[in-house]
C-alpha cells in the first residue's frame, strides 16, 4: 500500500499505544467516563437520600478513581496524536480533543480538592460542586464526540478497509449477491 497520511495515523507509533488495529486509548478512556458518570449519580442521590454523606465520599473517591485513569488514557493518547500527521484536519481535532480532556481532568483534580475537605464530615454534596461535576460531563461528552469523529470519521489507529474486509470473508459472504446483482 502506498505512503498516505491517513494510513500513518493507524498505524502505532509504539507498541504501547496497542497493536495494529487494537489501539488501547479507547478502552482505557472507559474508566474515567465510568466513573466521573457515576460520581456524578452518586452527588445527586447525596442529594436525595438522607443522610447522603455516604454517597458524598464514594463521589469523592470516584473523582479520584476517574483522574487516575485519564491520566493512563491521556498517555496512550498521547502516543496516537503523535502517529497524526500535522497540518490535517484530524490532526487539529486532536489537539482540541486531547485540550478539552486536559481541561475536564484539570477541573475534577479542583473538584476532588474542593470536596476533599469536608470528608470527614460529609453531607449532600453542595451545588456548586455538583455544578462543576455536571459542566465537566458535558465539555467530556463533547471531547468524546470529537474522540468518535477522529475514529470514525478519519479512522485513527483503525484497520484499513482491506483489513476490515477479512471480517466478512467466508462462507456466509460468498453465498449473497453482489451489489451488482441485488439492483
Amino acid at each position: 500500500m502506498p505512503y498516505s497520511p491517513q494510513y500513518q495515523a493507524k498505524r502505532p507509533v509504539t507498541v504501547l499505544a496497542g497493536s495494529y488495529g487494537h489501539p488501547l486509548h479507547p478502552i482505557l478512556v472507559t474508566v474515567p467516563i465510568g466513573a466521573w458518570v457515576a460520581s456524578l449519580a452518586f452527588d445527586i442521590g447525596s442529594r436525595i437520600a438522607h443522610p447522603g454523606g455516604f454517597l458524598a465520599q464514594g463521589s469523592l473517591w470516584l473523582i479520584a478513581v476517574g483522574v487516575i485513569g485519564a491520566l493512563a488514557a491521556a498517555a496512550v493518547g498521547a502516543l496516537d496524536l503523535f502517529a497524526i500527521p500535522t497540518a490535517t484536519r484530524a490532526h487539529r481535532t486532536a489537539l482540541v480533543h486531547m485540550s478539552l480532556n486536559l481541561l475536564v481532568t484539570t477541573a475534577y483534580v479542583i473538584g476532588f480538592s474542593w470536596r476533599y475537605g469536608s470528608y470527614h464530615h460529609p453531607g449532600a454534596v453542595p451545588a456548586g460542586q455538583l455544578a462543576l461535576s455536571v459542566v465537566s460531563l458535558a465539555v467530556l461528552a463533547v471531547s468524546g464526540f470529537l474522540g468518535g469523529k477522529l475514529a470514525y470519521r478519519y479512522g485513527v489507529r483503525v484497520a484499513d478497509e482491506a483489513v476490515q474486509a477479512e471480517g466478512f470473508d467466508g462462507p456466509a459472504a460468498r453465498s449473497r449477491p453482489s451489489q451488482a446483482t441485488r439492483a
